[in-house]
C-alpha cells in the first residue's frame, strides 16, 4: 500500500527520500551539511526537506542499522517523531545525532545516516476509573 505524501524542498541539494530495495519498509535520509562531531557531542543536521505527514499516521525517524558502526553515531532519543502538524515552510526535518565514540566524527553531505518510516496512529480517548481489580504482575525483570 501506498499513500500520498507532500514534501517540500528548503534547499536544493535536499535528496528526495527513497526506498532502497522492493522490500525496504523505511527510507533513507541525509543531510545537506557536512559535519564535525566531538565526542558525546549532539548536532542536528538539516535535511532541506518539510515532509507532510498524512492525517492519522506519525513519520518515525531512526539510525539505520549501520550508522553506529560506518559513522559512531546515533540517535540520541532512540528515535525521532514527526506529527502531522509539523508541516510549515520552515518545519524543515532535522536529523539529531550524538557522536558516542572518543573520537571526532566527520559526517558528510548526502550521507545516508537515517531512515523514516511511516506508522499509522491510534489516538486513545482516556477514561479515568476509581480502582483497579486486577492483580499485580510485578515489576522490572519479573518474569524472569
Amino acid at each position: 500500500m501506498k499513500i500520498p505524501v507532500e514534501i517540500f524542498k528548503t534547499h536544493p541539494d535536499a535528496q528526495i527520500p527513497q526506498y532502497e530495495s522492493t522490500g525496504a519498509c523505511a527510507f533513507d535520509l541525509s543531510p545537506i551539511e557536512d559535519a564535525t562531531i566531538a565526542p558525546n557531542e549532539i548536532v542536528r543536521l538539516k535535511t532541506g526537506l518539510v515532509i507532510c505527514v498524512p492525517e492519522n499516521y506519525t513519520l518515525i525517524l531512526a539510525a539505520r542499522s549501520s550508522t553506529p558502526k560506518k559513522y559512531g553515531v546515533n540517535i540520541p532519543q532512540g528515535f525521532g517523531i514527526v506529527d502531522t502538524d509539523y508541516c510549515g515552510p520552515t518545519d524543515e526535518i532535522l536529523l539529531q545525532l550524538r557522536n558516542f565514540s572518543n573520537q571526532t566524527i566527520q559526517i558528510k553531505k548526502g550521507q545516508r545516516i537515517a531512515q523514516g518510516m511511516f506508522v499509522p496512529v491510534i489516538k486513545a480517548q482516556f477514561k479515568i476509573i476509581e480502582n483497579i481489580s486486577k492483580p499485580d504482575r510485578g515489576g522490572f525483570g519479573s518474569t524472569g
